[in-house]
């Protein structure tokens, strides 16, 4: 999804600061990019977000692909797929037992449709969070990341994700990190597009 230019010129009006960013960094791209859509399904989306919790970019993706070669055709596994293969060869893949179990977790309660991945897309996002957080490896943060970056959600504020922290220290000319809470209530403004807000507090994180 993507604000109109009206909606993102009332988000710049309404805090200046993050108006002069929003003019001198690059122009939200909306959600989901690219990256996002070449996860074909919901589910490849949260076992790709398992494998990759904690790792380097390029051994995750390793590992990622690794895992997909596991089973015929190119693409991820489906969740009876998966449930399917040895420890042992989820192992060799170089997948640690932990993620195994949330992968495993994860593809039995979509097989089984105790997760029902396609509705939950049409849930609000109280909603998405507290059924995805059920899963075994998927916290709040990864849900978060899911409702902005997969289902296009356009107000979720990560507040005690350290990169957008970061972006509101800088924003703000702080010298420390502010706390979660310091973040949720200053995010207060930029409501209702606080994803929109927190893509731009990761772009002054990356910036030098």
């Amino acid at each position: 999804m993507k604000p109109s230019p009206a909606d993102l010129r009332a988000l710049a009006r309404r805090d200046p600061s993050l108006g002069r960013a929003m003019r001198r960094l690059p122009p939200f791209p909306g959600f989901p990019g690219a990256a996002q859509r070449e996860q074909r399904t919901h589910f490849h989306a949260l076992a790709r977000a398992i494998l990759f919790q904690q790792l380097h970019w390029k051994a995750a993706t390793t590992i990622h692909d690794r895992v997909v070669a596991l089973t015929p055709g190119r693409g991820f596994p489906k969740a009876e797929e998966l449930l399917a293969l040895e420890s042992a060869a989820l192992r060799g893949a170089g997948v640690s037992s932990n993620k195994e179990r949330a992968l495993r977790d994860l593809a039995r309660r979509v097989h089984e449709r105790e997760l029902d991945l396609r509705a939950l897309g049409r849930k609000p996002d109280e909603h998405v969070v507290a059924a995805l957080t059920e899963v075994h490896g998927i916290g709040e943060w990864s849900a978060q990341m899911f409702l902005m970056f997969r289902l296009g959600r356009l107000d979720v504020m990560p507040c005690g994700d350290l990169g957008i922290q970061e972006g509101v220290k800088r924003l703000d000319g702080l010298r420390e990190r502010p706390t979660p809470k310091q973040v949720l209530a200053r995010s207060e403004a930029w409501a209702p597009l606080r994803s929109v807000a927190s893509w731009y507090l990761y772009r002054l994180t990356d910036a030098k």
